[in-house]
């Protein structure tokens, strides 16, 4: 599968990463072109054959039928914008944490809202779903925690978006957990959130995960 993935920090690495490992072909694209570039060529030097990463800039066009929004919440807005009509029809995976950033103690988002739905708003003919929000970008590159594979926690209402998710979770090494409609989002950005606090007081590094046992 071809797959965008729009930005080109730590979670683009690690979900990079993740999707390479499981023979999907990249496009990145970021406002700075030399970072998308140098993170392609990272990439691509540990794909397998067949598997190509390529880099460009936010207002190039989309490559493929997934886009993966790895840029911050208040990020969003402007590149919905910008790429309105060129999701239309295309699965839209929302990994973000609404996070107000100054306070640290709220996220920006109404309270029967969330992220990934207010993203939905803005592009509403793209099938949005929420995934990689609870993953930490260290623990993505890795695969694993203590041996144990990532759990990733997916939300969608469409069912075949939903699908589509999980194959590209699956075949990078993770398992796949589905979290249930895209209203579920609510629960998972707070999940994320609370990973998020826990990280400074208990000294993890953000090496931890979010595992369902059973």
């Amino acid at each position: 599968m071809s797959v965008t993935i729009i930005g080109s920090g730590n979670m683009a690495r690690g979900i990079g990463t993740r999707l390479v490992a499981g023979g999907n072909s990249i496009r990145i694209l970021d406002r700075d072109p030399e970072k998308a570039s140098a993170l392609a060529g990272e990439l691509e030097a540990n794909a397998q054959n067949g598997v190509t990463v390529n880099a460009g800039s936010i207002g190039d066009s989309i490559e493929g039928d997934v886009v993966v929004l790895a840029v911050p919440y208040e990020a969003v807005e402007p590149i919905a914008g910008q790429y309105t009509s060129e999701l239309s029809d295309k699965v839209v995976v929302d990994i973000t944490n609404p996070v107000d950033w100054q306070s640290f103690d709220r996220l920006v988002t109404p309270p029967d809202s969330s992220a990934a739905e207010e993203i939905s708003r803005l592009l509403p003919d793209a099938a949005v779903v929420k995934a990689f929000n609870t993953t930490f970008a260290g623990t993505l590159v890795a695969g694993e925690v203590t041996g144990q594979p990532l759990d990733v926690f997916v939300a969608a209402d469409d069912p075949n978006a939903k699908e589509t998710v999980v194959r590209l979770v699956e075949a990078g090494g993770l398992r796949a957990v589905d979290a249930g409609p895209l209203r579920r989002a609510r629960q998972l950005e707070g999940l994320g959130f609370l990973g998020i606090t826990l990280q400074q007081p208990l000294g993890l590094g953000f090496s931890s995960a979010w595992k369902l046992i059973a």
